[in-house]
């Protein structure tokens, strides 16, 4: 799964990546958790957009918004089975930017975080799908899942998932909403083809109120 991950970039290197207008206000965040603000990119109308999203989907047919808390990744592999997911995949498809991402590992004892994060620093895209809930009170909710995939070889020795991570020449690919469902499919079952260092870092990553730099710096085992 993917449960906290990080983005540290200057609104310049967002902005190239993914050719959207540059963000005003984006501050360094390093423990990124289910139910707050997320940033992402979508297409609509054939303009890209950045945009704030809620992680946890929260279905179109849903009661209400609690569904979303449980909402927080889509496996690959049902992704066109399960009806919360099915037609966001289809239609409403965004990436996620993330600098790195945290993964735990069970040990004797307890669970130590481990961060990951490009060999090269790179920006990164994780797949991710997004819906609109209206409220009750009539107000509208959009929100996002993050799409999962085996581990590759860097990660399964701790975690046997990790997001999918869309490589930066199939952005518009991922974003088009036409795009090949079968092809995009196929993309999100391989574990992704990415150099990723990886080591332990503090717990105090699991307090979601912790958010500094401290937390992404390697710790001794």
């Amino acid at each position: 799964m993917c449960g906290r991950y990080t983005l540290a970039v200057s609104p310049g290197k967002l902005s190239d990546r993914f050719a959207v207008e540059p963000p005003f206000d984006l501050k360094p965040r390093y423990n990124i958790a289910p139910t707050q603000a997320v940033v992402a990119v979508r297409e609509i109308d054939g303009h890209r957009e950045l945009v704030s999203l809620r992680w946890g989907l929260i279905p179109a047919w849903a009661k209400d918004a609690s569904i979303g808390n449980r909402l927080i990744n889509a496996r690959s592999e049902t992704i066109l089975e399960k009806p919360s997911f099915r037609t966001a995949f289809q239609r409403r498809r965004c990436l996620i930017p993330a600098s790195g991402f945290y993964e735990w590992q069970t040990l004797p004892d307890g669970k130590q975080p481990f961060y990951f994060t490009p060999s090269d620093d790179a920006l990164i895209a994780f797949a991710g799908v997004w819906e609109q809930w209206r409220a009750p009170d009539g107000s509208l909710i959009e929100s996002c899942t993050i799409l999962t995939t085996k581990a590759n070889e860097v990660v399964a020795p701790i975690h046997d998932r990790m997001p999918v991570i869309v490589p930066p020449d199939l952005d518009a690919v991922w974003l088009y909403p036409t795009s090949d469902i079968q092809q995009l499919y196929k993309l999100c079952l391989a574990p992704p083809p990415i150099a990723l260092r990886c080591y332990p870092v503090s717990k105090a990553v699991n307090q979601v109120r912790n958010d500094s730099e401290v937390l992404i710096q390697p710790q001794a085992q």
